[in-house]
């Protein structure tokens, strides 16, 4: 029986950038299969504007770290024969690696050009808010560095739908580059009256020529580094018919098998489960809208009512689709998206993600290793890898949920045949010690279970009839099974 899959995002937001991470994840790929990671997300590997750069200020779709470009060979994370090293160590394994494609916009232009462009209202995209005027922007990318090597494809401000810097006035704004068959898409997320503009040179997927471009290159990165996977960044600001597009022009190349996730951030479910129906389910989604819960929870403590918490999540609605996180490179603390998880809920937060049956999870580096920078926050490792330890151990087969207090839920896994000693439940309180009466089947009864997260000391003997009073710590969780 196969083994439940679990993902690490392979990176944070203030990894070092002294370029050695591409060597980082090749040393700790065994460590990471001995957990039950077997797959990785790994940061953009494509050159940004400087060494410094995160990978999301993405210059050269080509240059892996290959080419002396924006006063760099390597990029933050290594040089392309150091990525190609660690991915093949990741192989050797048995971890995928998922690629992070920044495919919404561009920067770093080696050139400004002068084009027509009308202002908009950056509230509301939809608004304009001068005539047409002409404007300096930097939207002319000839790779000197490079050259037409792997691809002889060079841009200019036709390949662009908006800028937000005229040059020649030295001022900032966002400005609709128009031109034949130019506007904004309409096929993307409507903040902001139309949220196609995000940031940088936006790229136009009404152009065909990005379109096979685009396509083109993604294959020739699966091509260049045997990933297994991708990770679509900023999806929601990307024309969604060219998302479907694409996704079906990878799976056509490299079989169903081929890995895709995107990155929608939106809650609200409706607009996740409309954006699913649009590109026919080709990729999984982030679930956005639990990790917004989980962060709700950690701030609340006990006034969260913990029955609700998977409540209208996209791991409820669509379990099949999918991918729950607890935090990530944008949430951790001082990024753009930040609503990091309180200390104290985050095992349970992990618990939640890791011990159930519906899900495919993510753990963060920055949760497990710590996270750098001018205010670091030290890994959580020895809380999270009991978690890692249960979900590739113990839990396995049905699950009965006994969400049934607002203070203190519980769960069981019932176990397989397959995995000698599978099965587990697990208890989770944001308010006082408490406890749950729980059935784990006949079969188990005199068994004597442990807590996994070694918080608790008991030893809890299953009666006859399968069932067992389960305790819990106040703001905590406990994992209890048969300690095999």
């Amino acid at each position: 029986m196969e083994r439940n899959h679990t993902i690490m995002q392979f990176f944070e937001w203030h990894v070092k950038a002294d370029g050695s991470h591409w060597r980082r994840l090749k040393e700790a790929a065994p460590q990471l299969k001995q957990v039950g990671i077997n797959s990785v997300w790994i940061p953009p590997v494509t050159k940004g504007q400087s060494a410094e750069d995160t990978g999301y200020g993405i210059y050269d779709l080509y240059d892996l770290g290959e080419f002396d470009q924006k006063g760099t060979v390597r990029t933050k994370y290594g040089t392309k024969e150091e990525l190609i090293e660690a991915i093949q160590t990741c192989k050797a394994n048995d971890i995928a690696v998922y690629v992070d494609l920044v495919m919404n916009h561009k920067a770093g232009a080696d050139a400004t050009e002068r084009f027509q462009v009308i202002q908009v209202d950056e509230m509301d995209r939809t608004k304009d808010i001068s005539k047409p005027f002409e404007i300096e922007g930097w939207t002319k990318f000839t790779f000197p560095g490079r050259g037409d090597t792997y691809s002889s494809f060079k841009w200019n401000f036709n390949h662009f739908n908006g800028t937000d810097y005229d040059a020649s006035q030295d001022r900032t704004g966002i400005f609709r580059i128009i031109g034949e068959n130019k506007s904004w898409s309409e096929n993307v997320d409507n903040e902001f009256g139309n949220y196609d503009y995000l940031m940088f040179a936006n790229i136009d997927y009404s152009h065909p020529d990005v379109r096979r471009e685009m396509t083109d290159w993604a294959k020739w990165m699966v091509d260049t580094l045997q990933c297994s996977g991708f990770r679509l960044d900023a999806i929601k600001h990307i024309n969604h018919d060219y998302i479907k597009e694409f996704a079906s022009a990878i799976k056509e190349s490299y079989g169903e098998s081929f890995y895709m996730v995107g990155e929608f951030w939106n809650p609200e479910l409706d607009a996740c489960r409309n954006f699913l129906d649009t590109i026919d389910y080709k990729i999984d989604l982030f679930d956005v809208s639990l990790h917004y819960k989980l962060h709700a929870a950690s701030k609340a403590g006990r006034d969260y009512d913990l029955r609700k918490i998977l409540d209208d999540t996209l791991v409820q609605s669509h379990p099949m689709n999918a991918v729950t996180f607890v935090d990530n490179h944008d949430s951790q603390p001082h990024e753009s998206l930040e609503s990091w998880i309180e200390d104290w809920f985050k095992q349970s937060a992990y618990a939640l993600i890791l011990l159930r049956k519906d899900g495919y999870p993510v753990v963060f580096y920055g949760d497990y290793y710590g996270i750098g920078g001018e205010t670091p926050i030290p890994g959580k490792q020895i809380a999270i890898d009991p978690l890692l330890n249960a979900r590739y151990h113990k839990a396995y087969g049905e699950q009965e949920d006994y969400f049934d207090h607002a203070n203190t839920i519980g769960w069981v896994r019932f176990g397989v045949p397959e995995i000698e000693g599978s099965g587990c439940a697990v208890v989770i309180s944001n308010g006082d010690e408490g406890s749950k009466r729980m059935n784990v089947g006949t079969e188990r009864a005199g068994e004597v279970w442990v807590d996994l997260t070694n918080t608790r000391e008991d030893h809890i003997t299953i009666g006859e009839d399968g069932f067992a009073v389960f305790p819990v710590n106040g703001g905590s969780v406990s994992v209890w099974a048969l300690n095999t």
